[in-house]
């Protein structure tokens, strides 16, 4: 037994996930009934995340801002707005797939509410009313913006703390991430006991549904990385941007898609930024710094299945909702935690907008960890190339400006 505990803890998290989806289709289609009855696996699954989330959140930004330095002497600025503006982008970019091609999720319902504003005004109360929550109150009760809201707040009260303060908050940071890790580690089981429900109630349709929702997130991942990037690389530049992307996708991006780690692919990345002969100073912490705030691919994951949970539920978003929702999702997006899906964790905060939830939300980042196996691997590569690619055009435009 215990030998069989090792092999599925030090195992690959993607590989289980791919055979517990293809165990719960089989189990489904051979003996629904029975199927049925690993309901309890899945609802396991979903309320340990539920239990987690909160807490992840709030320590992990406190400790990220806390324990943030820059180099005074890194030309960083223009590097993290285009760092700010690449993530806001593909945010919006999201809201427009989604709205192309809305899609709507087979969830439980039963004793679900959801609360969905009525307009713009709605909206931007109810967020004022939940920035102001107790803190306490905010995480006990999974609102997710009073929780970024206060680990904001404390995080950027601690940068003037004492080096052994700093070090105490990223050891309860690193305490907590240790439990999600726990927790994900069982998603192969959870992810089961999800599909083997799912499918012997609603059919092998949900399946298709999970297809649909995969392309629009790489849809928009792909579209941010050959379009959106270029042009703002061609802004800045001036010249082809092509090149530089390419260069970044294949030698950057493919191997962050296989390691699923943006913080894993740092040292590919200063490699990459040394073969183009970039400053050192410079992308010695753009890079790092890029591997925590720079994510458009976790902003995408996190707009499209909130508003995929919207849809499911049939509540209608306006312009300004969505575009309120592209600040949102950017921002959040920068405190994705640096595990495998961390990005997913913070879906509950998007539908909070809209009055979703937590019991729908967090069975929409269960979702989430079904289309992982791709969608984690997607958002990696998109993350850690976009890295080098907004370091060396900042770079680029620093030096013809110096020159």
């Amino acid at each position: 037994m215990s030998e069989l505990l090792r092999k599925l803890t030090s195992g690959s998290l993607v590989v289980q996930i791919i055979i517990a989806i293809i165990i719960g289709c089989v189990v489904a289609a051979v003996a629904p009934e029975t199927a049925k009855n690993f309901a309890i696996l899945g609802g396991l699954f979903v309320n340990g995340l539920k239990a987690v989330a909160p807490v992840l959140v709030f320590v992990l930004v406190i400790a990220s801002i806390a324990n943030q330095k820059l180099d005074s002497d890194a030309e960083l600025r223009p590097i993290i707005i285009l760092y700010f503006i690449g993530t806001l982008c593909a945010a919006f970019t999201a809201v427009m797939m989604s709205f192309m091609f809305p899609t709507t999720l087979s969830l439980d319902l039963a004793g679900a509410t959801a609360n969905p504003p009525q307009g713009l005004n709605e909206v931007l109360t109810t967020l004022v009313y939940k920035l102001v929550d107790n803190p306490f109150n905010a995480i006990v009760t999974g609102n997710f913006i009073g929780i970024l809201a206060w680990g904001l707040g404390l995080g950027f009260a601690f940068k003037g703390a004492s080096d052994n303060t700093k070090s105490m908050i990223q050891d309860v940071a690193d305490a907590i991430t240790m439990v999600v890790r726990v927790v994900i580690r069982l998603a192969p089981i959870g992810i089961f006991g999800l599909v083997a429900n799912t499918i012997a109630t609603t059919g092998f349709s949900a399946l298709l549904e999970y297809a649909e929702l995969l392309m629009v997130l790489v849809g928009s991942m792909l579209f941010i990385a050959l379009v959106v990037n270029p042009i703002i690389v061609y802004v800045i530049t001036r010249q082809n941007p092509y090149p530089l992307v390419f260069t970044c996708l294949v030698k950057s991006g493919i191997t962050a898609f296989f390691t699923r780690s943006s913080a894993a692919n740092i040292p590919v990345n200063m490699r990459l930024c040394k073969q183009l002969d970039l400053h050192e100073d410079t992308y010695s912490v753009s890079i790092p710094l890029g591997a925590t705030i720079n994510m458009a691919g976790a902003a995408i994951t996190i707009t499209v299945l909130s508003l995929a949970a919207a849809h499911t539920l049939g509540i209608n978003i306006d312009l300004g909702t969505a575009l309120l929702l592209s600040v949102v999702a950017s921002i959040s997006a920068c405190g994705a935690s640096g595990v495998a899906g961390g990005s997913l964790l913070l879906i509950p905060l998007a539908c909070g907008l809209f009055g979703i939830s937590n019991d729908i939300a967090m069975q929409v980042v269960a979702i989430g960890f079904i289309i992982g196996v791709i969608q984690d691997s997607a958002e990696t590569a998109l993350n850690s190339s976009t890295d080098v690619v907004f370091t060396a055009a900042a770079s680029h435009h620093i030096t013809n400006k110096l020159d």
